[in-house]
């Protein structure tokens, strides 16, 4: 079976290539639209962040720039709150979404949310997971190695349980996201709700085509493990 079967069991990966397309597809044209659409209000990504923070008791945390496009994130490790340019200083409809969603996963670090705090933790080993899991199944089928095979298996499982976790830390912090701009008046109307949640739904996606991803090489991995025994 060997390496035909490796590149034949490739098969399985192509419902979540189209998903992890259709994800990015989405994102961009919500994104294209939403940040050339300005709120209502009139406010900032970097403005409507300052606030979020210092209602939820994180006045005092940096909200830095960063290069590059959608690359905003939360850093855990240095409670940092990093807003690329376009969503630092737009008044977009975009750049307010993502600057709540960003807050939202600020707050679940300072409120001690369980799913993020066990992501947080597991990171390590998912590296680690990640980078040799297919090495050490790849090795283990060329030498018959069973228990090579499936160590490979269990550190990608962990990669699998990384991604089960982190699509309920981002559905969080985006509900969060969108419930703090309602609350504290940053939307005011349809429009910025619906190019808010717009926005975010399909960075949800993402999330979800990466698990699609990471379950279909799993599958894989237990396939040829599998068949390699017989």
């Amino acid at each position: 079976m060997g390496i035909l079967g490796y590149y034949g069991s490739m098969i399985i990966l192509i419902p979540a290539i189209l998903l992890t397309f259709y994800a990015q597809m989405r994102v961009k044209t919500a994104y294209s639209k939403y940040s050339q659409v300005r709120n209502s209000v009139g406010v900032t990504g970097a403005q409507v962040a300052e606030s979020i923070l210092a209602r939820n008791g994180m006045a005092n945390m940096p909200i830095n720039m960063i290069q590059g496009n959608l690359t905003d994130n939360y850093n855990p490790m240095n409670k940092t709150l990093n807003l690329s340019a376009g969503v630092y200083n737009s008044p977009s409809i975009a750049a307010i979404g993502i600057a709540a969603h960003e807050c939202g996963h600020a707050i679940q670090d300072y409120t001690g949310y369980k799913l993020l705090k066990f992501r947080n933790t597991i990171v390590p080993v998912v590296n680690l997971g990640s980078t040799l899991a297919w090495p050490m199944i790849i090795i283990g089928l060329i030498l018959g190695a069973t228990g090579l095979q499936e160590f490979g298996v269990i550190l990608f499982g962990l990669v699998v349980v990384f991604h089960l976790v982190t699509l309920p830390v981002e559905i969080d912090a985006s509900k969060r996201g969108i419930a703090l701009l309602q609350d504290y008046g940053f939307i005011a109307n349809d429009t910025d709700n619906q190019g808010a949640k717009a926005v975010l739904g399909a960075a949800a996606m993402t999330y979800v085509a990466a698990l699609a991803t990471a379950m279909a090489n799993l599958l894989r991995m237990l396939i040829l493990t599998r068949n390699s025994r017989r």
